[in-house]
């Protein structure tokens, strides 16, 4: 299993001999193997990689192994684990978009424009029936949205420039540029 934490760059187009493709790059910073948890001191095997320092603040992921004899800590993780054509999968906060009406939240719609609707044109509709007399639960509504941990299934790894320590990868990855993205092989 192969894993190391990475910093969204943004999209751009490559073209090659499949022809135009649409990546995002991701740069890999060396992550550090700061802690190695065993089945005997804490019941499950893992190993923590942190990211160096941004914006004061640590980031760390832990990620779950079979084993970890061959890992040592205070080891570095590059890109250079990674090959041209792996399948990978990429975890990380979804851009968060504030509260937002049903409309743009749940692709509602709307009401009519015209035929004696005045300011009806965004607004949800109905939300309930006479009986029980309150909002059911999961009743889709106007909310915060956005911001949730989200993964990204079957990325192909198009590119990887080992000077540049970036990673490009086809697809769309979850979150906004300089967010700490988590690649996994699947």
């Amino acid at each position: 299993m192969k894993f190391v934490l990475g910093k969204k760059s943004g999209m751009t187009t490559i073209y090659d001999d499949e022809g135009a493709q649409n990546v995002t790059l991701v740069n890999v910073v060396p992550n550090t193997i700061d802690m190695i948890r065993t089945e005997e001191r804490d019941g499950y095997n893992a190993i923590r990689l942190s990211v160096d320092k941004t914006k004061n603040v640590d980031h760390k992921r832990e990620f779950r192994v079979d084993s970890t004899d061959e890992f040592k800590e205070g080891e570095t993780v590059t890109v250079d684990i990674f090959e041209i054509g792996d399948k990978v999968r990429v975890s990380a906060v979804t851009k968060a978009k504030g509260f937002q009406g049903v409309v743009k939240r749940h692709g509602f719609k709307g009401g009519p424009a015209t035929h004696g609707h005045r300011h009806a044109l965004r607004a949800p509709g109905s939300i309930g029936s006479a009986y029980p007399q309150h909002v059911i639960k999961g009743k889709k509504m106007a909310g915060r949205m956005g911001g949730n941990y989200s993964t990204v299934r079957n990325l192909k790894i198009v590119a990887i420039d080992k000077e540049t320590n970036m990673i490009a990868l086809k697809g769309a990855v979850p979150g906004v540029a300089g967010r700490i993205v988590e690649i996994v092989s699947e």
